[in-house]
């Protein structure tokens, strides 16, 4: 059987700065390094080759939308081996903390060095197509059960990548962890579907009960209506009024694997400010609620 098929991600685009200013301690929570390939190869069993994105680009990417912050999580092209990611963090304590990748073969050790680091939680790959897992190199989420106890020793979350759709069967064994989750991407739906579906519905509610976040992420991912993406406001709207304490902005630089239009890091930050127009909650969900979720000080 030939190998399969590993499609090349498109360089992101240069981001526009938002015309409001953000706050002082504004922290984009979703973002990846990428490479350089020569220095942190990529995964040989991957789904996509994303460009080149290492730090320096990331950290420009930061100046000019104007975060005094960030989070990167670990990218599935670089499989378990989070280098390129600790690497970033070690080069900027102050400024970035870390979502990283492992399986329960880690050791308790490694977990620990890297909470010095800056590591603030581990992230799960529970989103399926066609009943297989969509992205190869992440690490399910049956291992969460072994690492649970030490994560929450450490004060981690489990990060989930998740279609909402998978939520409600998934919700009792997310409780047993008794750990904070966070929910990618707003849950990863279609805005097609709309927000009254038994998925969206169930994500709402783990919200409102204040165990659950989610990261007010990825319209571009939910729709293709692209630039504006109209269809995915409904869903943003939809979390704010849920529990403005519970949810976070992250643009998802560089957008690897996208579907349709390259979308601008900076329109995505704008359209945020566009969908929350109240600044107190725009501050909460910017520089609050990520201080808190991921141990940046005051």
């Amino acid at each position: 059987m030939a190998p399969p098929i590993i499609p090349a991600c498109l360089p992101p685009r240069e981001v526009t700065r938002p015309r409001v200013p953000l706050p002082p301690g504004a922290c984009d929570t979703h973002a990846h390094v990428f490479g350089p390939a020569d220095r942190f190869p990529y995964a040989d069993d991957r789904s996509y080759t994303p460009p080149d994105a290492p730090l320096e680009k990331y950290l420009g990417m930061l100046d000019a939308i104007g975060f005094a912050r960030g989070v990167l999580v670990q990218g599935s092209a670089h499989g378990r081996d989070n280098s390129a990611m600790l690497d970033a963090l070690k080069r900027q304590p102050q400024r970035l903390r870390g979502v990283a990748v492992a399986d329960a073969e880690i050791s308790p050790g490694d977990l620990r060095a890297w909470n010095a680091l800056g590591v603030r939680g581990l992230r799960f790959n529970h989103f399926f197509r066609g009943g297989q897992l969509h992205y190869r190199g992440g690490v399910p989420l049956s291992e969460a059960e072994k690492l649970a106890p030490l994560m929450a020793e450490l004060g981690w979350h489990l990060q989930l990548w998740i279609d909402v759709k998978d939520l409600p069967q998934t919700i009792p064994l997310l409780k047993t962890l008794r750990l904070p989750v966070v929910i990618d991407h707003m849950g990863r739906t279609d805005a097609r579907a709309g927000t009254g579906t038994e998925g969206f519905q169930s994500l709402l509610r783990c919200v409102g009960e204040g165990w659950c976040w989610a990261k007010l992420s990825g319209a571009h991912r939910l729709s293709q209506n692209a630039p504006d993406y109209p269809d995915a406001r409904p869903f943003h709207e939809a979390l704010v009024k849920a529990n403005p304490e519970r949810l976070v902005w992250g643009g998802d630089w560089p957008h690897p694997r996208v579907e349709g239009e390259m979308p601008d890091a900076g329109h995505l930050l704008e359209l945020f400010q566009t969908w929350t127009p109240d600044m107190a909650t725009q501050h909460r969900i910017l520089v609050a609620n990520p201080a808190k979720l991921y141990g940046f000080p005051n």
